[in-house]
């Protein structure tokens, strides 16, 4: 069940929920709004002319980092890997999903392809899978809203939870991952390591 705002405010008082930083004008009727960060990674065309999800990506794509007075330019068809600004966290009795914003869904601006989960104990700067459908260039500014965050209760404490102590067990790639965006850790489920747990 989706929470409410009565409820995710109790929520953040009994430590299920963590944002930080926090201010109650980001609260909506059944979720939390979240803005944008400064840093972006972007595929640099001119280092190879394919993706192979055997390997690491990291080498194919270039950071990118803005001020508030500097906009990160997204041109139609582009992808890039962005950020949100403030550090989300749930307990090993919650779920978050991670929505686009109506208002930016209207100018054409997607906010995540399939990464918009957060997982029972992880604690994270949310990534962002930006994809521009429109027909003109985007400019999106750094702590611009640019998500909500809706909540909900799994049937019971997950019993290997999404967090550093369970990492290894569950091939977790992006444990308390943020600040920065991590380029996809796909090539790992290729690793022996890996191979039998088919993790994200």
């Amino acid at each position: 069940m989706i929470l409410s705002d009565r409820d995710i405010k109790q929520a953040i008082l009994d430590g299920d929920i963590y944002i930080d930083p926090y201010n109650d004008h980001m609260l909506q009727p059944a979720s939390v709004d979240l803005s944008l960060g400064k840093h972006f990674l972007v595929y640099d065309r001119n280092k190879s002319a394919i993706i192979d999800t055997k390997k690491p990506v990291e080498g194919l794509m270039r950071e990118v980092s803005i001020e508030e007075d500097e906009p990160f330019i997204l041109h139609p068809g582009e992808f890039a890997l962005g950020m949100i600004y403030e550090k989300t966290g749930v307990s090993d009795a919650m779920v978050g999903r991670l929505e686009g914003k109506s208002s930016v869904g209207r100018l054409g601006l997607m906010i995540h392809v399939t990464a918009g989960f957060l997982d029972p104990g992880n604690t994270v700067n949310m990534t962002l899978d930006l994809f521009n459908t429109a027909s003109l260039p985007m400019l999106l500014y750094y702590r611009m809203p640019i998500a909500q965050m809706v909540f909900e209760r799994v049937s019971s404490s997950s019993e290997r939870p999404y967090d550093a102590t369970h990492a290894e067990a569950l091939g977790s790639k992006y444990v308390g991952s943020g600040g920065k965006p991590v380029a996809s850790q796909m090539w790992k489920n290729f690793d022996e390591k890996h191979e039998s747990k088919g993790q994200k």
